[in-house]
């Protein structure tokens, strides 16, 4: 089993539809092993987008200044999921980066529409619903960031008990 990483981001915290989401996630079969409501400062996102996620490297001062700004304007949720596959599994569910991308279907192709241009026209970050792990490495990084060992739970689920050995 694997386990990923998923923050609601500030703009799904404020649209009221992370509820939603969490069933979507659920209803896939992936598990729910830790969760906590936050207001990291600019210190930890920076150690999570570019410590971790190398986005500065990537796309330079002004993109990674816009999304730290964007995701301190409001509280987040953590989550992380347990699953088959469940880092790969988990981007597939939430889709393209850039909602205008994102397939009918996934989280940001449901819920969101903007494009890259529109928000950053406003020194703002694009408004994408959930950040999600992109690899299995970078997955286990994040969590040790967002969360300590206590904070992860080991329980067995409806589906697993009746889909498992018994133990």
């Amino acid at each position: 089993m694997e386990r990923t990483l998923i923050i609601f981001k500030p703009d799904s915290v404020m649209r009221g539809i992370v509820g939603e989401v969490i069933t979507r996630f659920e209803r896939a079969g992936l598990k729910i092993v830790g969760m906590k409501m936050l207001a990291p400062g600019y210190d930890h996102y920076f150690q999570h987008y570019e410590g971790i996620g190398t986005l500065k490297t990537r796309k330079g001062d002004e993109i990674f200044e816009s999304q730290l700004a964007t995701m301190q304007e409001g509280p987040v949720i953590a989550m992380v999921l347990e699953g088959v596959e469940a880092v790969e599994f988990v981007r597939k569910m939430v889709g393209a980066t850039e909602p205008k991308s994102a397939l009918p279907g996934t989280i940001r192709g449901d819920y969101a529409h903007v494009n890259y241009g529109t928000p950053s026209k406003y020194g703002r970050g694009v408004a994408n619903i959930v950040h999600a792990s992109a690899e299995l490495g970078e997955a286990k990084q994040e969590i040790a960031h967002w969360f300590t060992p206590e904070e992860l739970y080991e329980y067995e689920t409806a589906h697993e008990h009746f889909t498992q050995p018994k133990k």
